[in-house]
């Protein structure tokens, strides 16, 4: 069923957790848009606002219950308000979420975020709100139309659903068993992004390496990634997030013989410890995981690791601790995503007995924390003196408008922070566009990002700059001596937080 708004109303999409649901709520975006809803100012309140939810951190629920709450005075002054919950909380809490939140309209789960504009309708002619959750995949979510966030880079769904039962982890639970894309469904994708200017793809899934799973080729993955590297136009290919127990060495090899495929990775740990690793339903231990490390290492001597960690996960004691931080020193990651367990109801771990205390988490955290700062110090440290290809980005950069520099990423995805004026005998009115691609000596290390604060050596202009300034209005031929204004929305990246899965939430 088709639904089309009868005059513009507005619309707001907030998102909390992991990749998958920043790539569903691109969806959600894109659902609401083809059926006429405008995206609302930054500075009003929408007509509907829809909380795409994730329900793997601690007190989800209550964040939802407290945003939901602050909404409600202005629902109860604007009945044509409607407010929509969707997502991994949805899907877990369903018929709960209107009993506590009775101005809530509509609450939608993970298997079927197309439904959202027929049940926003459904709601307003009814006048009672709609309750729609699937135990099955409806649509999958790449056959939706979309509102990319970025003009160069792009989420491509490989795969939703995890076949895994991690004890800290509700996810399978809430988005179901794997289900994978064919590969023809996913390069037509990559291709159709490219024509549009995208020069940089993420394949996404839970356990992305184990694309293949449903359709009985283990080597689906690493023929993906080969694939990649025959698209004209695309170039740079990563992928979140593997599960070192299905890492095979057909993927390293793809990695390290395509060129458009980056020298880096994430993948999580979790623990360094055996015994916790046990415990957690992770099938493989710290000697695979650091075997795998070396393997890629051989093959690209250059990648860049990075991974999740979590610390104080029921019974871990302090020579578990320890464990951990002797893959650490092995592993020197460039960068790791590092977490106080936290329970999580509905997952076995939330119910193991010693639990830790949270004073002694907290300290091991730090611990952690100090360590990998350092090493991460130490890897960037020797990066200063290279010359580095950066993909301008939009909104990567905090300080920028008071440092005036421009961020973006390398080909390893470490973050630079550059100075935009270029060397001299360079057209100096020709600034970089998000999108374009900068070539940069580092000048300076910090433990989470590179700065050159010298002269850009070279500004290549590319589509997906092109394709930035068309969505800003500006003609891409208007030539140099046009300053552009720098949005807020990012580009697909590790985020800033991690939950106890696969994906980085």
């Amino acid at each position: 069923m088709t639904v089309t708004v009868e005059s513009t109303r507005t619309y707001e999409v907030r998102t909390y957790g992991c990749q998958m649901n920043v790539h569903d709520s691109e969806r959600l975006s894109g659902l609401l848009e083809a059926a006429g809803y405008v995206p609302a100012a930054q500075d009003e309140t929408a007509d509907v606002v829809v909380f795409n939810t994730c329900a793997v951190r601690e007190n989800a629920d209550n964040k939802l219950y407290g945003n939901l709450g602050h909404l409600r005075p202005s629902k109860m002054s604007n009945p044509d308000m409607q407010i929509a919950v969707g997502g991994c909380l949805a899907q877990k809490d369903q018929g709960e979420i209107v009993r506590k939140a009775p101005w809530v309209d509509v609450v939608f789960g993970t298997h079927n975020i197309g439904s959202l504009p027929v049940l926003l309708e459904r709601a307003r002619v009814q006048q009672e709100a709609q309750v729609e959750i699937k135990d099955f995949l409806e649509t999958f979510p790449s056959t939706l139309p979309t509102k990319r966030e970025s003009a160069y880079a792009a989420w491509v769904s490989v795969s939703v659903g995890c076949n895994n039962t991690c004890t800290f982890c509700i996810v399978p639970a809430l988005r179901g068993k794997e289900k994978d894309r064919r590969p023809g469904d996913v390069l037509n994708e990559v291709r159709t992004l490219v024509d549009q200017g995208v020069l940089e793809i993420t394949l996404l899934g839970q356990n992305v390496n184990t694309y293949g799973v449903e359709f009985g080729d283990k080597l689906a993955f690493g023929k993906l990634l080969r694939a990649c590297g025959t698209i004209e136009g695309l170039e740079r290919v990563r992928f979140t997030s593997p599960h070192p127990a299905a890492f095979t060495d057909d993927v390293i090899a793809a990695m390290a013989e395509t060129p458009n495929v980056m020298h880096q990775l994430h993948m999580p740990l979790q623990s360094g410890s055996d015994r916790v690793l046990k415990a957690m339903r992770r099938s493989y231990r710290a000697e695979r995981y650091l075997g795998i490390i070396e393997r890629v290492r051989a093959a690209m001597s250059d990648a860049a690791i990075s991974t999740d960690i979590i610390v104080g996960f029921p019974g871990e004691t302090e020579e578990d601790f320890q464990d951990t931080l002797d893959v650490v020193r092995e592993s020197r990651f460039a960068n790791a995503f590092t977490f106080q367990y936290s329970i999580r109801p509905g997952t076995p771990a939330a119910t193991m007995d010693d639990q830790i205390p949270k004073e002694v988490v907290q300290e091991r955290y730090e611990r952690l924390v100090a360590l990998q700062t350092e090493i991460a110090w130490s890897e960037n440290k020797k990066q200063v003196g290279r010359t580095l290809e950066v993909l301008v980005a939009e909104g990567e950069g905090r300080k920028d408008g008071a440092t005036h520099r421009m961020s973006g990423r390398a080909p390893d995805n470490r973050l630079v922070h550059f100075a935009p004026n270029l060397r001299d005998g360079a057209p100096q009115t020709e600034i970089p566009r998000p999108g374009d691609v900068v070539s940069a000596e580092v000048t300076y290390a910090a433990p989470h990002h590179l700065v050159a604060d010298g002269p850009a050596l070279k500004l290549r202009r590319t589509r997906a700059g092109d394709a930035w300034e068309a969505r800003q209005g500006i003609s891409a031929t208007a030539g140099p001596g046009i300053m552009l204004g720098m949005p807020t929305v990012g580009r697909p990246a590790p985020l800033p937080e991690a939950s106890g899965c696969s994906v980085p939430s």
